[in-house]
């Protein structure tokens, strides 16, 4: 029996699903294998949360707990649930390194690189791969609206370099929205990425390593009932249609896709799951973003393309758990 913290929480606008996220692994993990301990993180605390909702603070100096009678709990390893920062950056992985602690998630520095979408397009464009036509600025730095978008055209994505699960994330179609837009992107960090509209369809790709094989799931179609698939489209029931597998998508931009998604995870040594998301346009594949801690409740698609494979829910945390020994 391995006792596994199944940490949760985080700073950033992503806490609360982040939360959910941690007690659907919680509720689905292999109870003869693996012991879960709920572990939640903020900037004032860390704590374990047992059933009752009675809490005890972490150690930092070993990441253990110790309960009531004196009885001091280590963690074996790590199921990191976190989405956004701490744990989808690398910052806490980090921290996880130096105690010599397993986590289930790619490793700090593939972490930090795939989360900063600004490093990331310059690596993945590096391989010839295909992505939007963009402009990056940092704070302080003049933003030349008018050549942005005779350049970009409009629609445009104003982005936070750095944020996940669309949190800061607006689409432009007039050129006087452009600064309110960037404005909020900045509340995210330092840097912002304009990024022109790509006319089609978004197709997420999940993958995960399964005993030294590399498994791509099923592909899925992701039909946003508002402007794109933005935080409330992501989370709101009925908001957004998941199909998997595509109805009608070409064998071409198939094939592409898995393709392109099994070199990007090996050439990264990504670890666990990972979901990679693109658009298919009339001109071929365009490479959207990584995802290193994508959604893990049973709605959520990466569970929904295992599921599709014949593979449970549990299967996949078991799996994930697994490839981290």
């Amino acid at each position: 029996m391995k006792n596994i913290a199944i940490v949760c929480g985080g700073y950033s606008g992503e806490y609360e699903i982040s939360i959910q996220s941690a007690q659907v692994v919680a509720d689905n993990l292999d109870k003869k294998r693996f012991k879960g301990y709920l572990v939640v993180i903020t900037r004032d605390r860390w704590y374990y949360k047992d059933k009752s909702g009675e809490t005890v603070e972490i150690d930092r100096g070993d990441f253990s707990i110790s309960l009531k009678g004196g009885k001091k709990i280590r963690f074996d390893g790590i199921f990191n649930a976190i989405h956004g920062t701490p744990g989808e950056d690398g910052k806490l992985l980090g921290y996880f390194d130096m105690l010599g602690l397993p986590y289930t998630s790619c490793s700090a520095d593939v972490s930090a690189l795939t989360f900063n979408k600004f490093l990331c397009n310059k690596f993945v464009r590096s391989y010839g791969i295909t992505l939007a036509k963009s402009a990056s600025f940092v704070k302080g730095e003049e933003i030349p609206y008018e050549e942005i978008v005779q350049s970009l055209g409009l629609p445009l994505f104003i982005k936070p370099a750095c944020s996940g699960s669309s949190v800061g994330v607006t689409k432009v179609k007039n050129s006087s929205e452009l600064p309110g837009a960037i404005s909020i992107a900045f509340k995210e960090g330092d840097r912002v990425i304009i990024e022109e509209f790509i006319d089609g369809r978004e197709i997420a790709c999940g993958l995960i390593m399964k005993k030294k094989e590399l498994i791509v799931f099923p592909l899925t179609e992701i039909i946003s009932k508002k402007e794109f698939f933005d935080y409330e489209a992501k989370y709101t029931k009925g908001m957004a249609d998941e199909i998997t597998p595509p109805v009608d998508l070409p064998l071409q931009a198939e094939l592409d896709i898995k393709a392109v998604s099994s070199f990007l995870y090996r050439e990264l040594n990504c670890k666990g799951f990972v979901r990679i998301d693109y658009i298919v346009s009339k001109d071929g594949i365009y490479f959207i973003e990584i995802n290193t801690v994508p959604g893990i409740s049973n709605a959520s698609i990466l569970p929904q393309q295992a599921n599709a494979m014949g593979m449970s829910i549990g299967e996949l945390f078991s799996t994930a758990i697994e490839a981290m020994f």
